[in-house]
């Protein structure tokens, strides 16, 4: 428990001192003015030149992202039915009941699962849950880097950290309490989903 949360507490010193690592706060900024109507347009890949993993104020929950942008994936450890399960999050735009596979490919693995869009207060975004025992999951326990597909959404390239991986090992060993240490708030689900609109500042 302590590995983890010692790694969530490390600085990260490959950001310039201005820029902070994307925090849940960031989901809530720069929300499209209206939500789009008919079928969104694809995205196309976002670009992930300095994006890293970060801790959430959320426990067992870390958040993808560049460094002052609103967030493009989370990852989180969540009880369901007394059993740990890992929830993926990818912030991009989806059409109200749609449907689709999220892929992982990285560490010699490739995983494949059911995502869904999910209604949130600014539109519909991407989300998938499986048991954390799923060797879809397998991508994200290696060192190197893992690319996140949905199509329509684009390919999110998931730079190494340990996070990622000491999140599913851990969520695995059932480890769903508290960290110590953590800050205990909810988890922001007014999402701001990518469009093909330019997105306007929230008043």
């Amino acid at each position: 428990m302590k590995h983890l949360w010692a790694y969530f507490a490390l600085p990260f010193l490959t950001l310039t001192a201005c820029k902070p690592p994307p925090t849940d706060a960031d989901i809530a900024r720069d929300m499209p003015a209206e939500v789009p109507q008919g079928p969104s347009e694809p995205l196309d890949s976002p670009d992930i030149e300095g994006a890293v993993w970060a801790a959430s104020a959320t426990p067992w929950r870390i958040i993808y992202g560049k460094p002052g942008e609103a967030p493009l994936v989370s990852l989180e450890c969540v009880e369901t039915d007394g059993d740990p399960n890992l929830r993926v999050t990818r912030y991009a735009a989806a059409d109200e009941g749609a449907g689709a596979i999220l892929a992982f490919v990285g560490n010699d693995e490739i995983g494949r699962m059911k995502v869904d869009a999910i209604e949130t207060n600014t539109g519909f975004l991407w989300r998938g849950e499986d048991p954390a025992v799923d060797q879809d999951w397998e991508p994200l326990t290696g060192p190197e880097e893992v690319t996140l597909t949905v199509p329509g959404a684009g390919m999110v390239t998931l730079n190494p950290s340990p996070l990622p991986v000491d999140l599913v090992t851990g969520c695995r060993g059932g480890r769903l309490e508290p960290l110590e240490g953590a800050i205990d708030e909810a988890t922001i689900e007014d999402a701001a989903p990518e469009t093909s609109e330019p997105a306007q500042p929230v008043p």
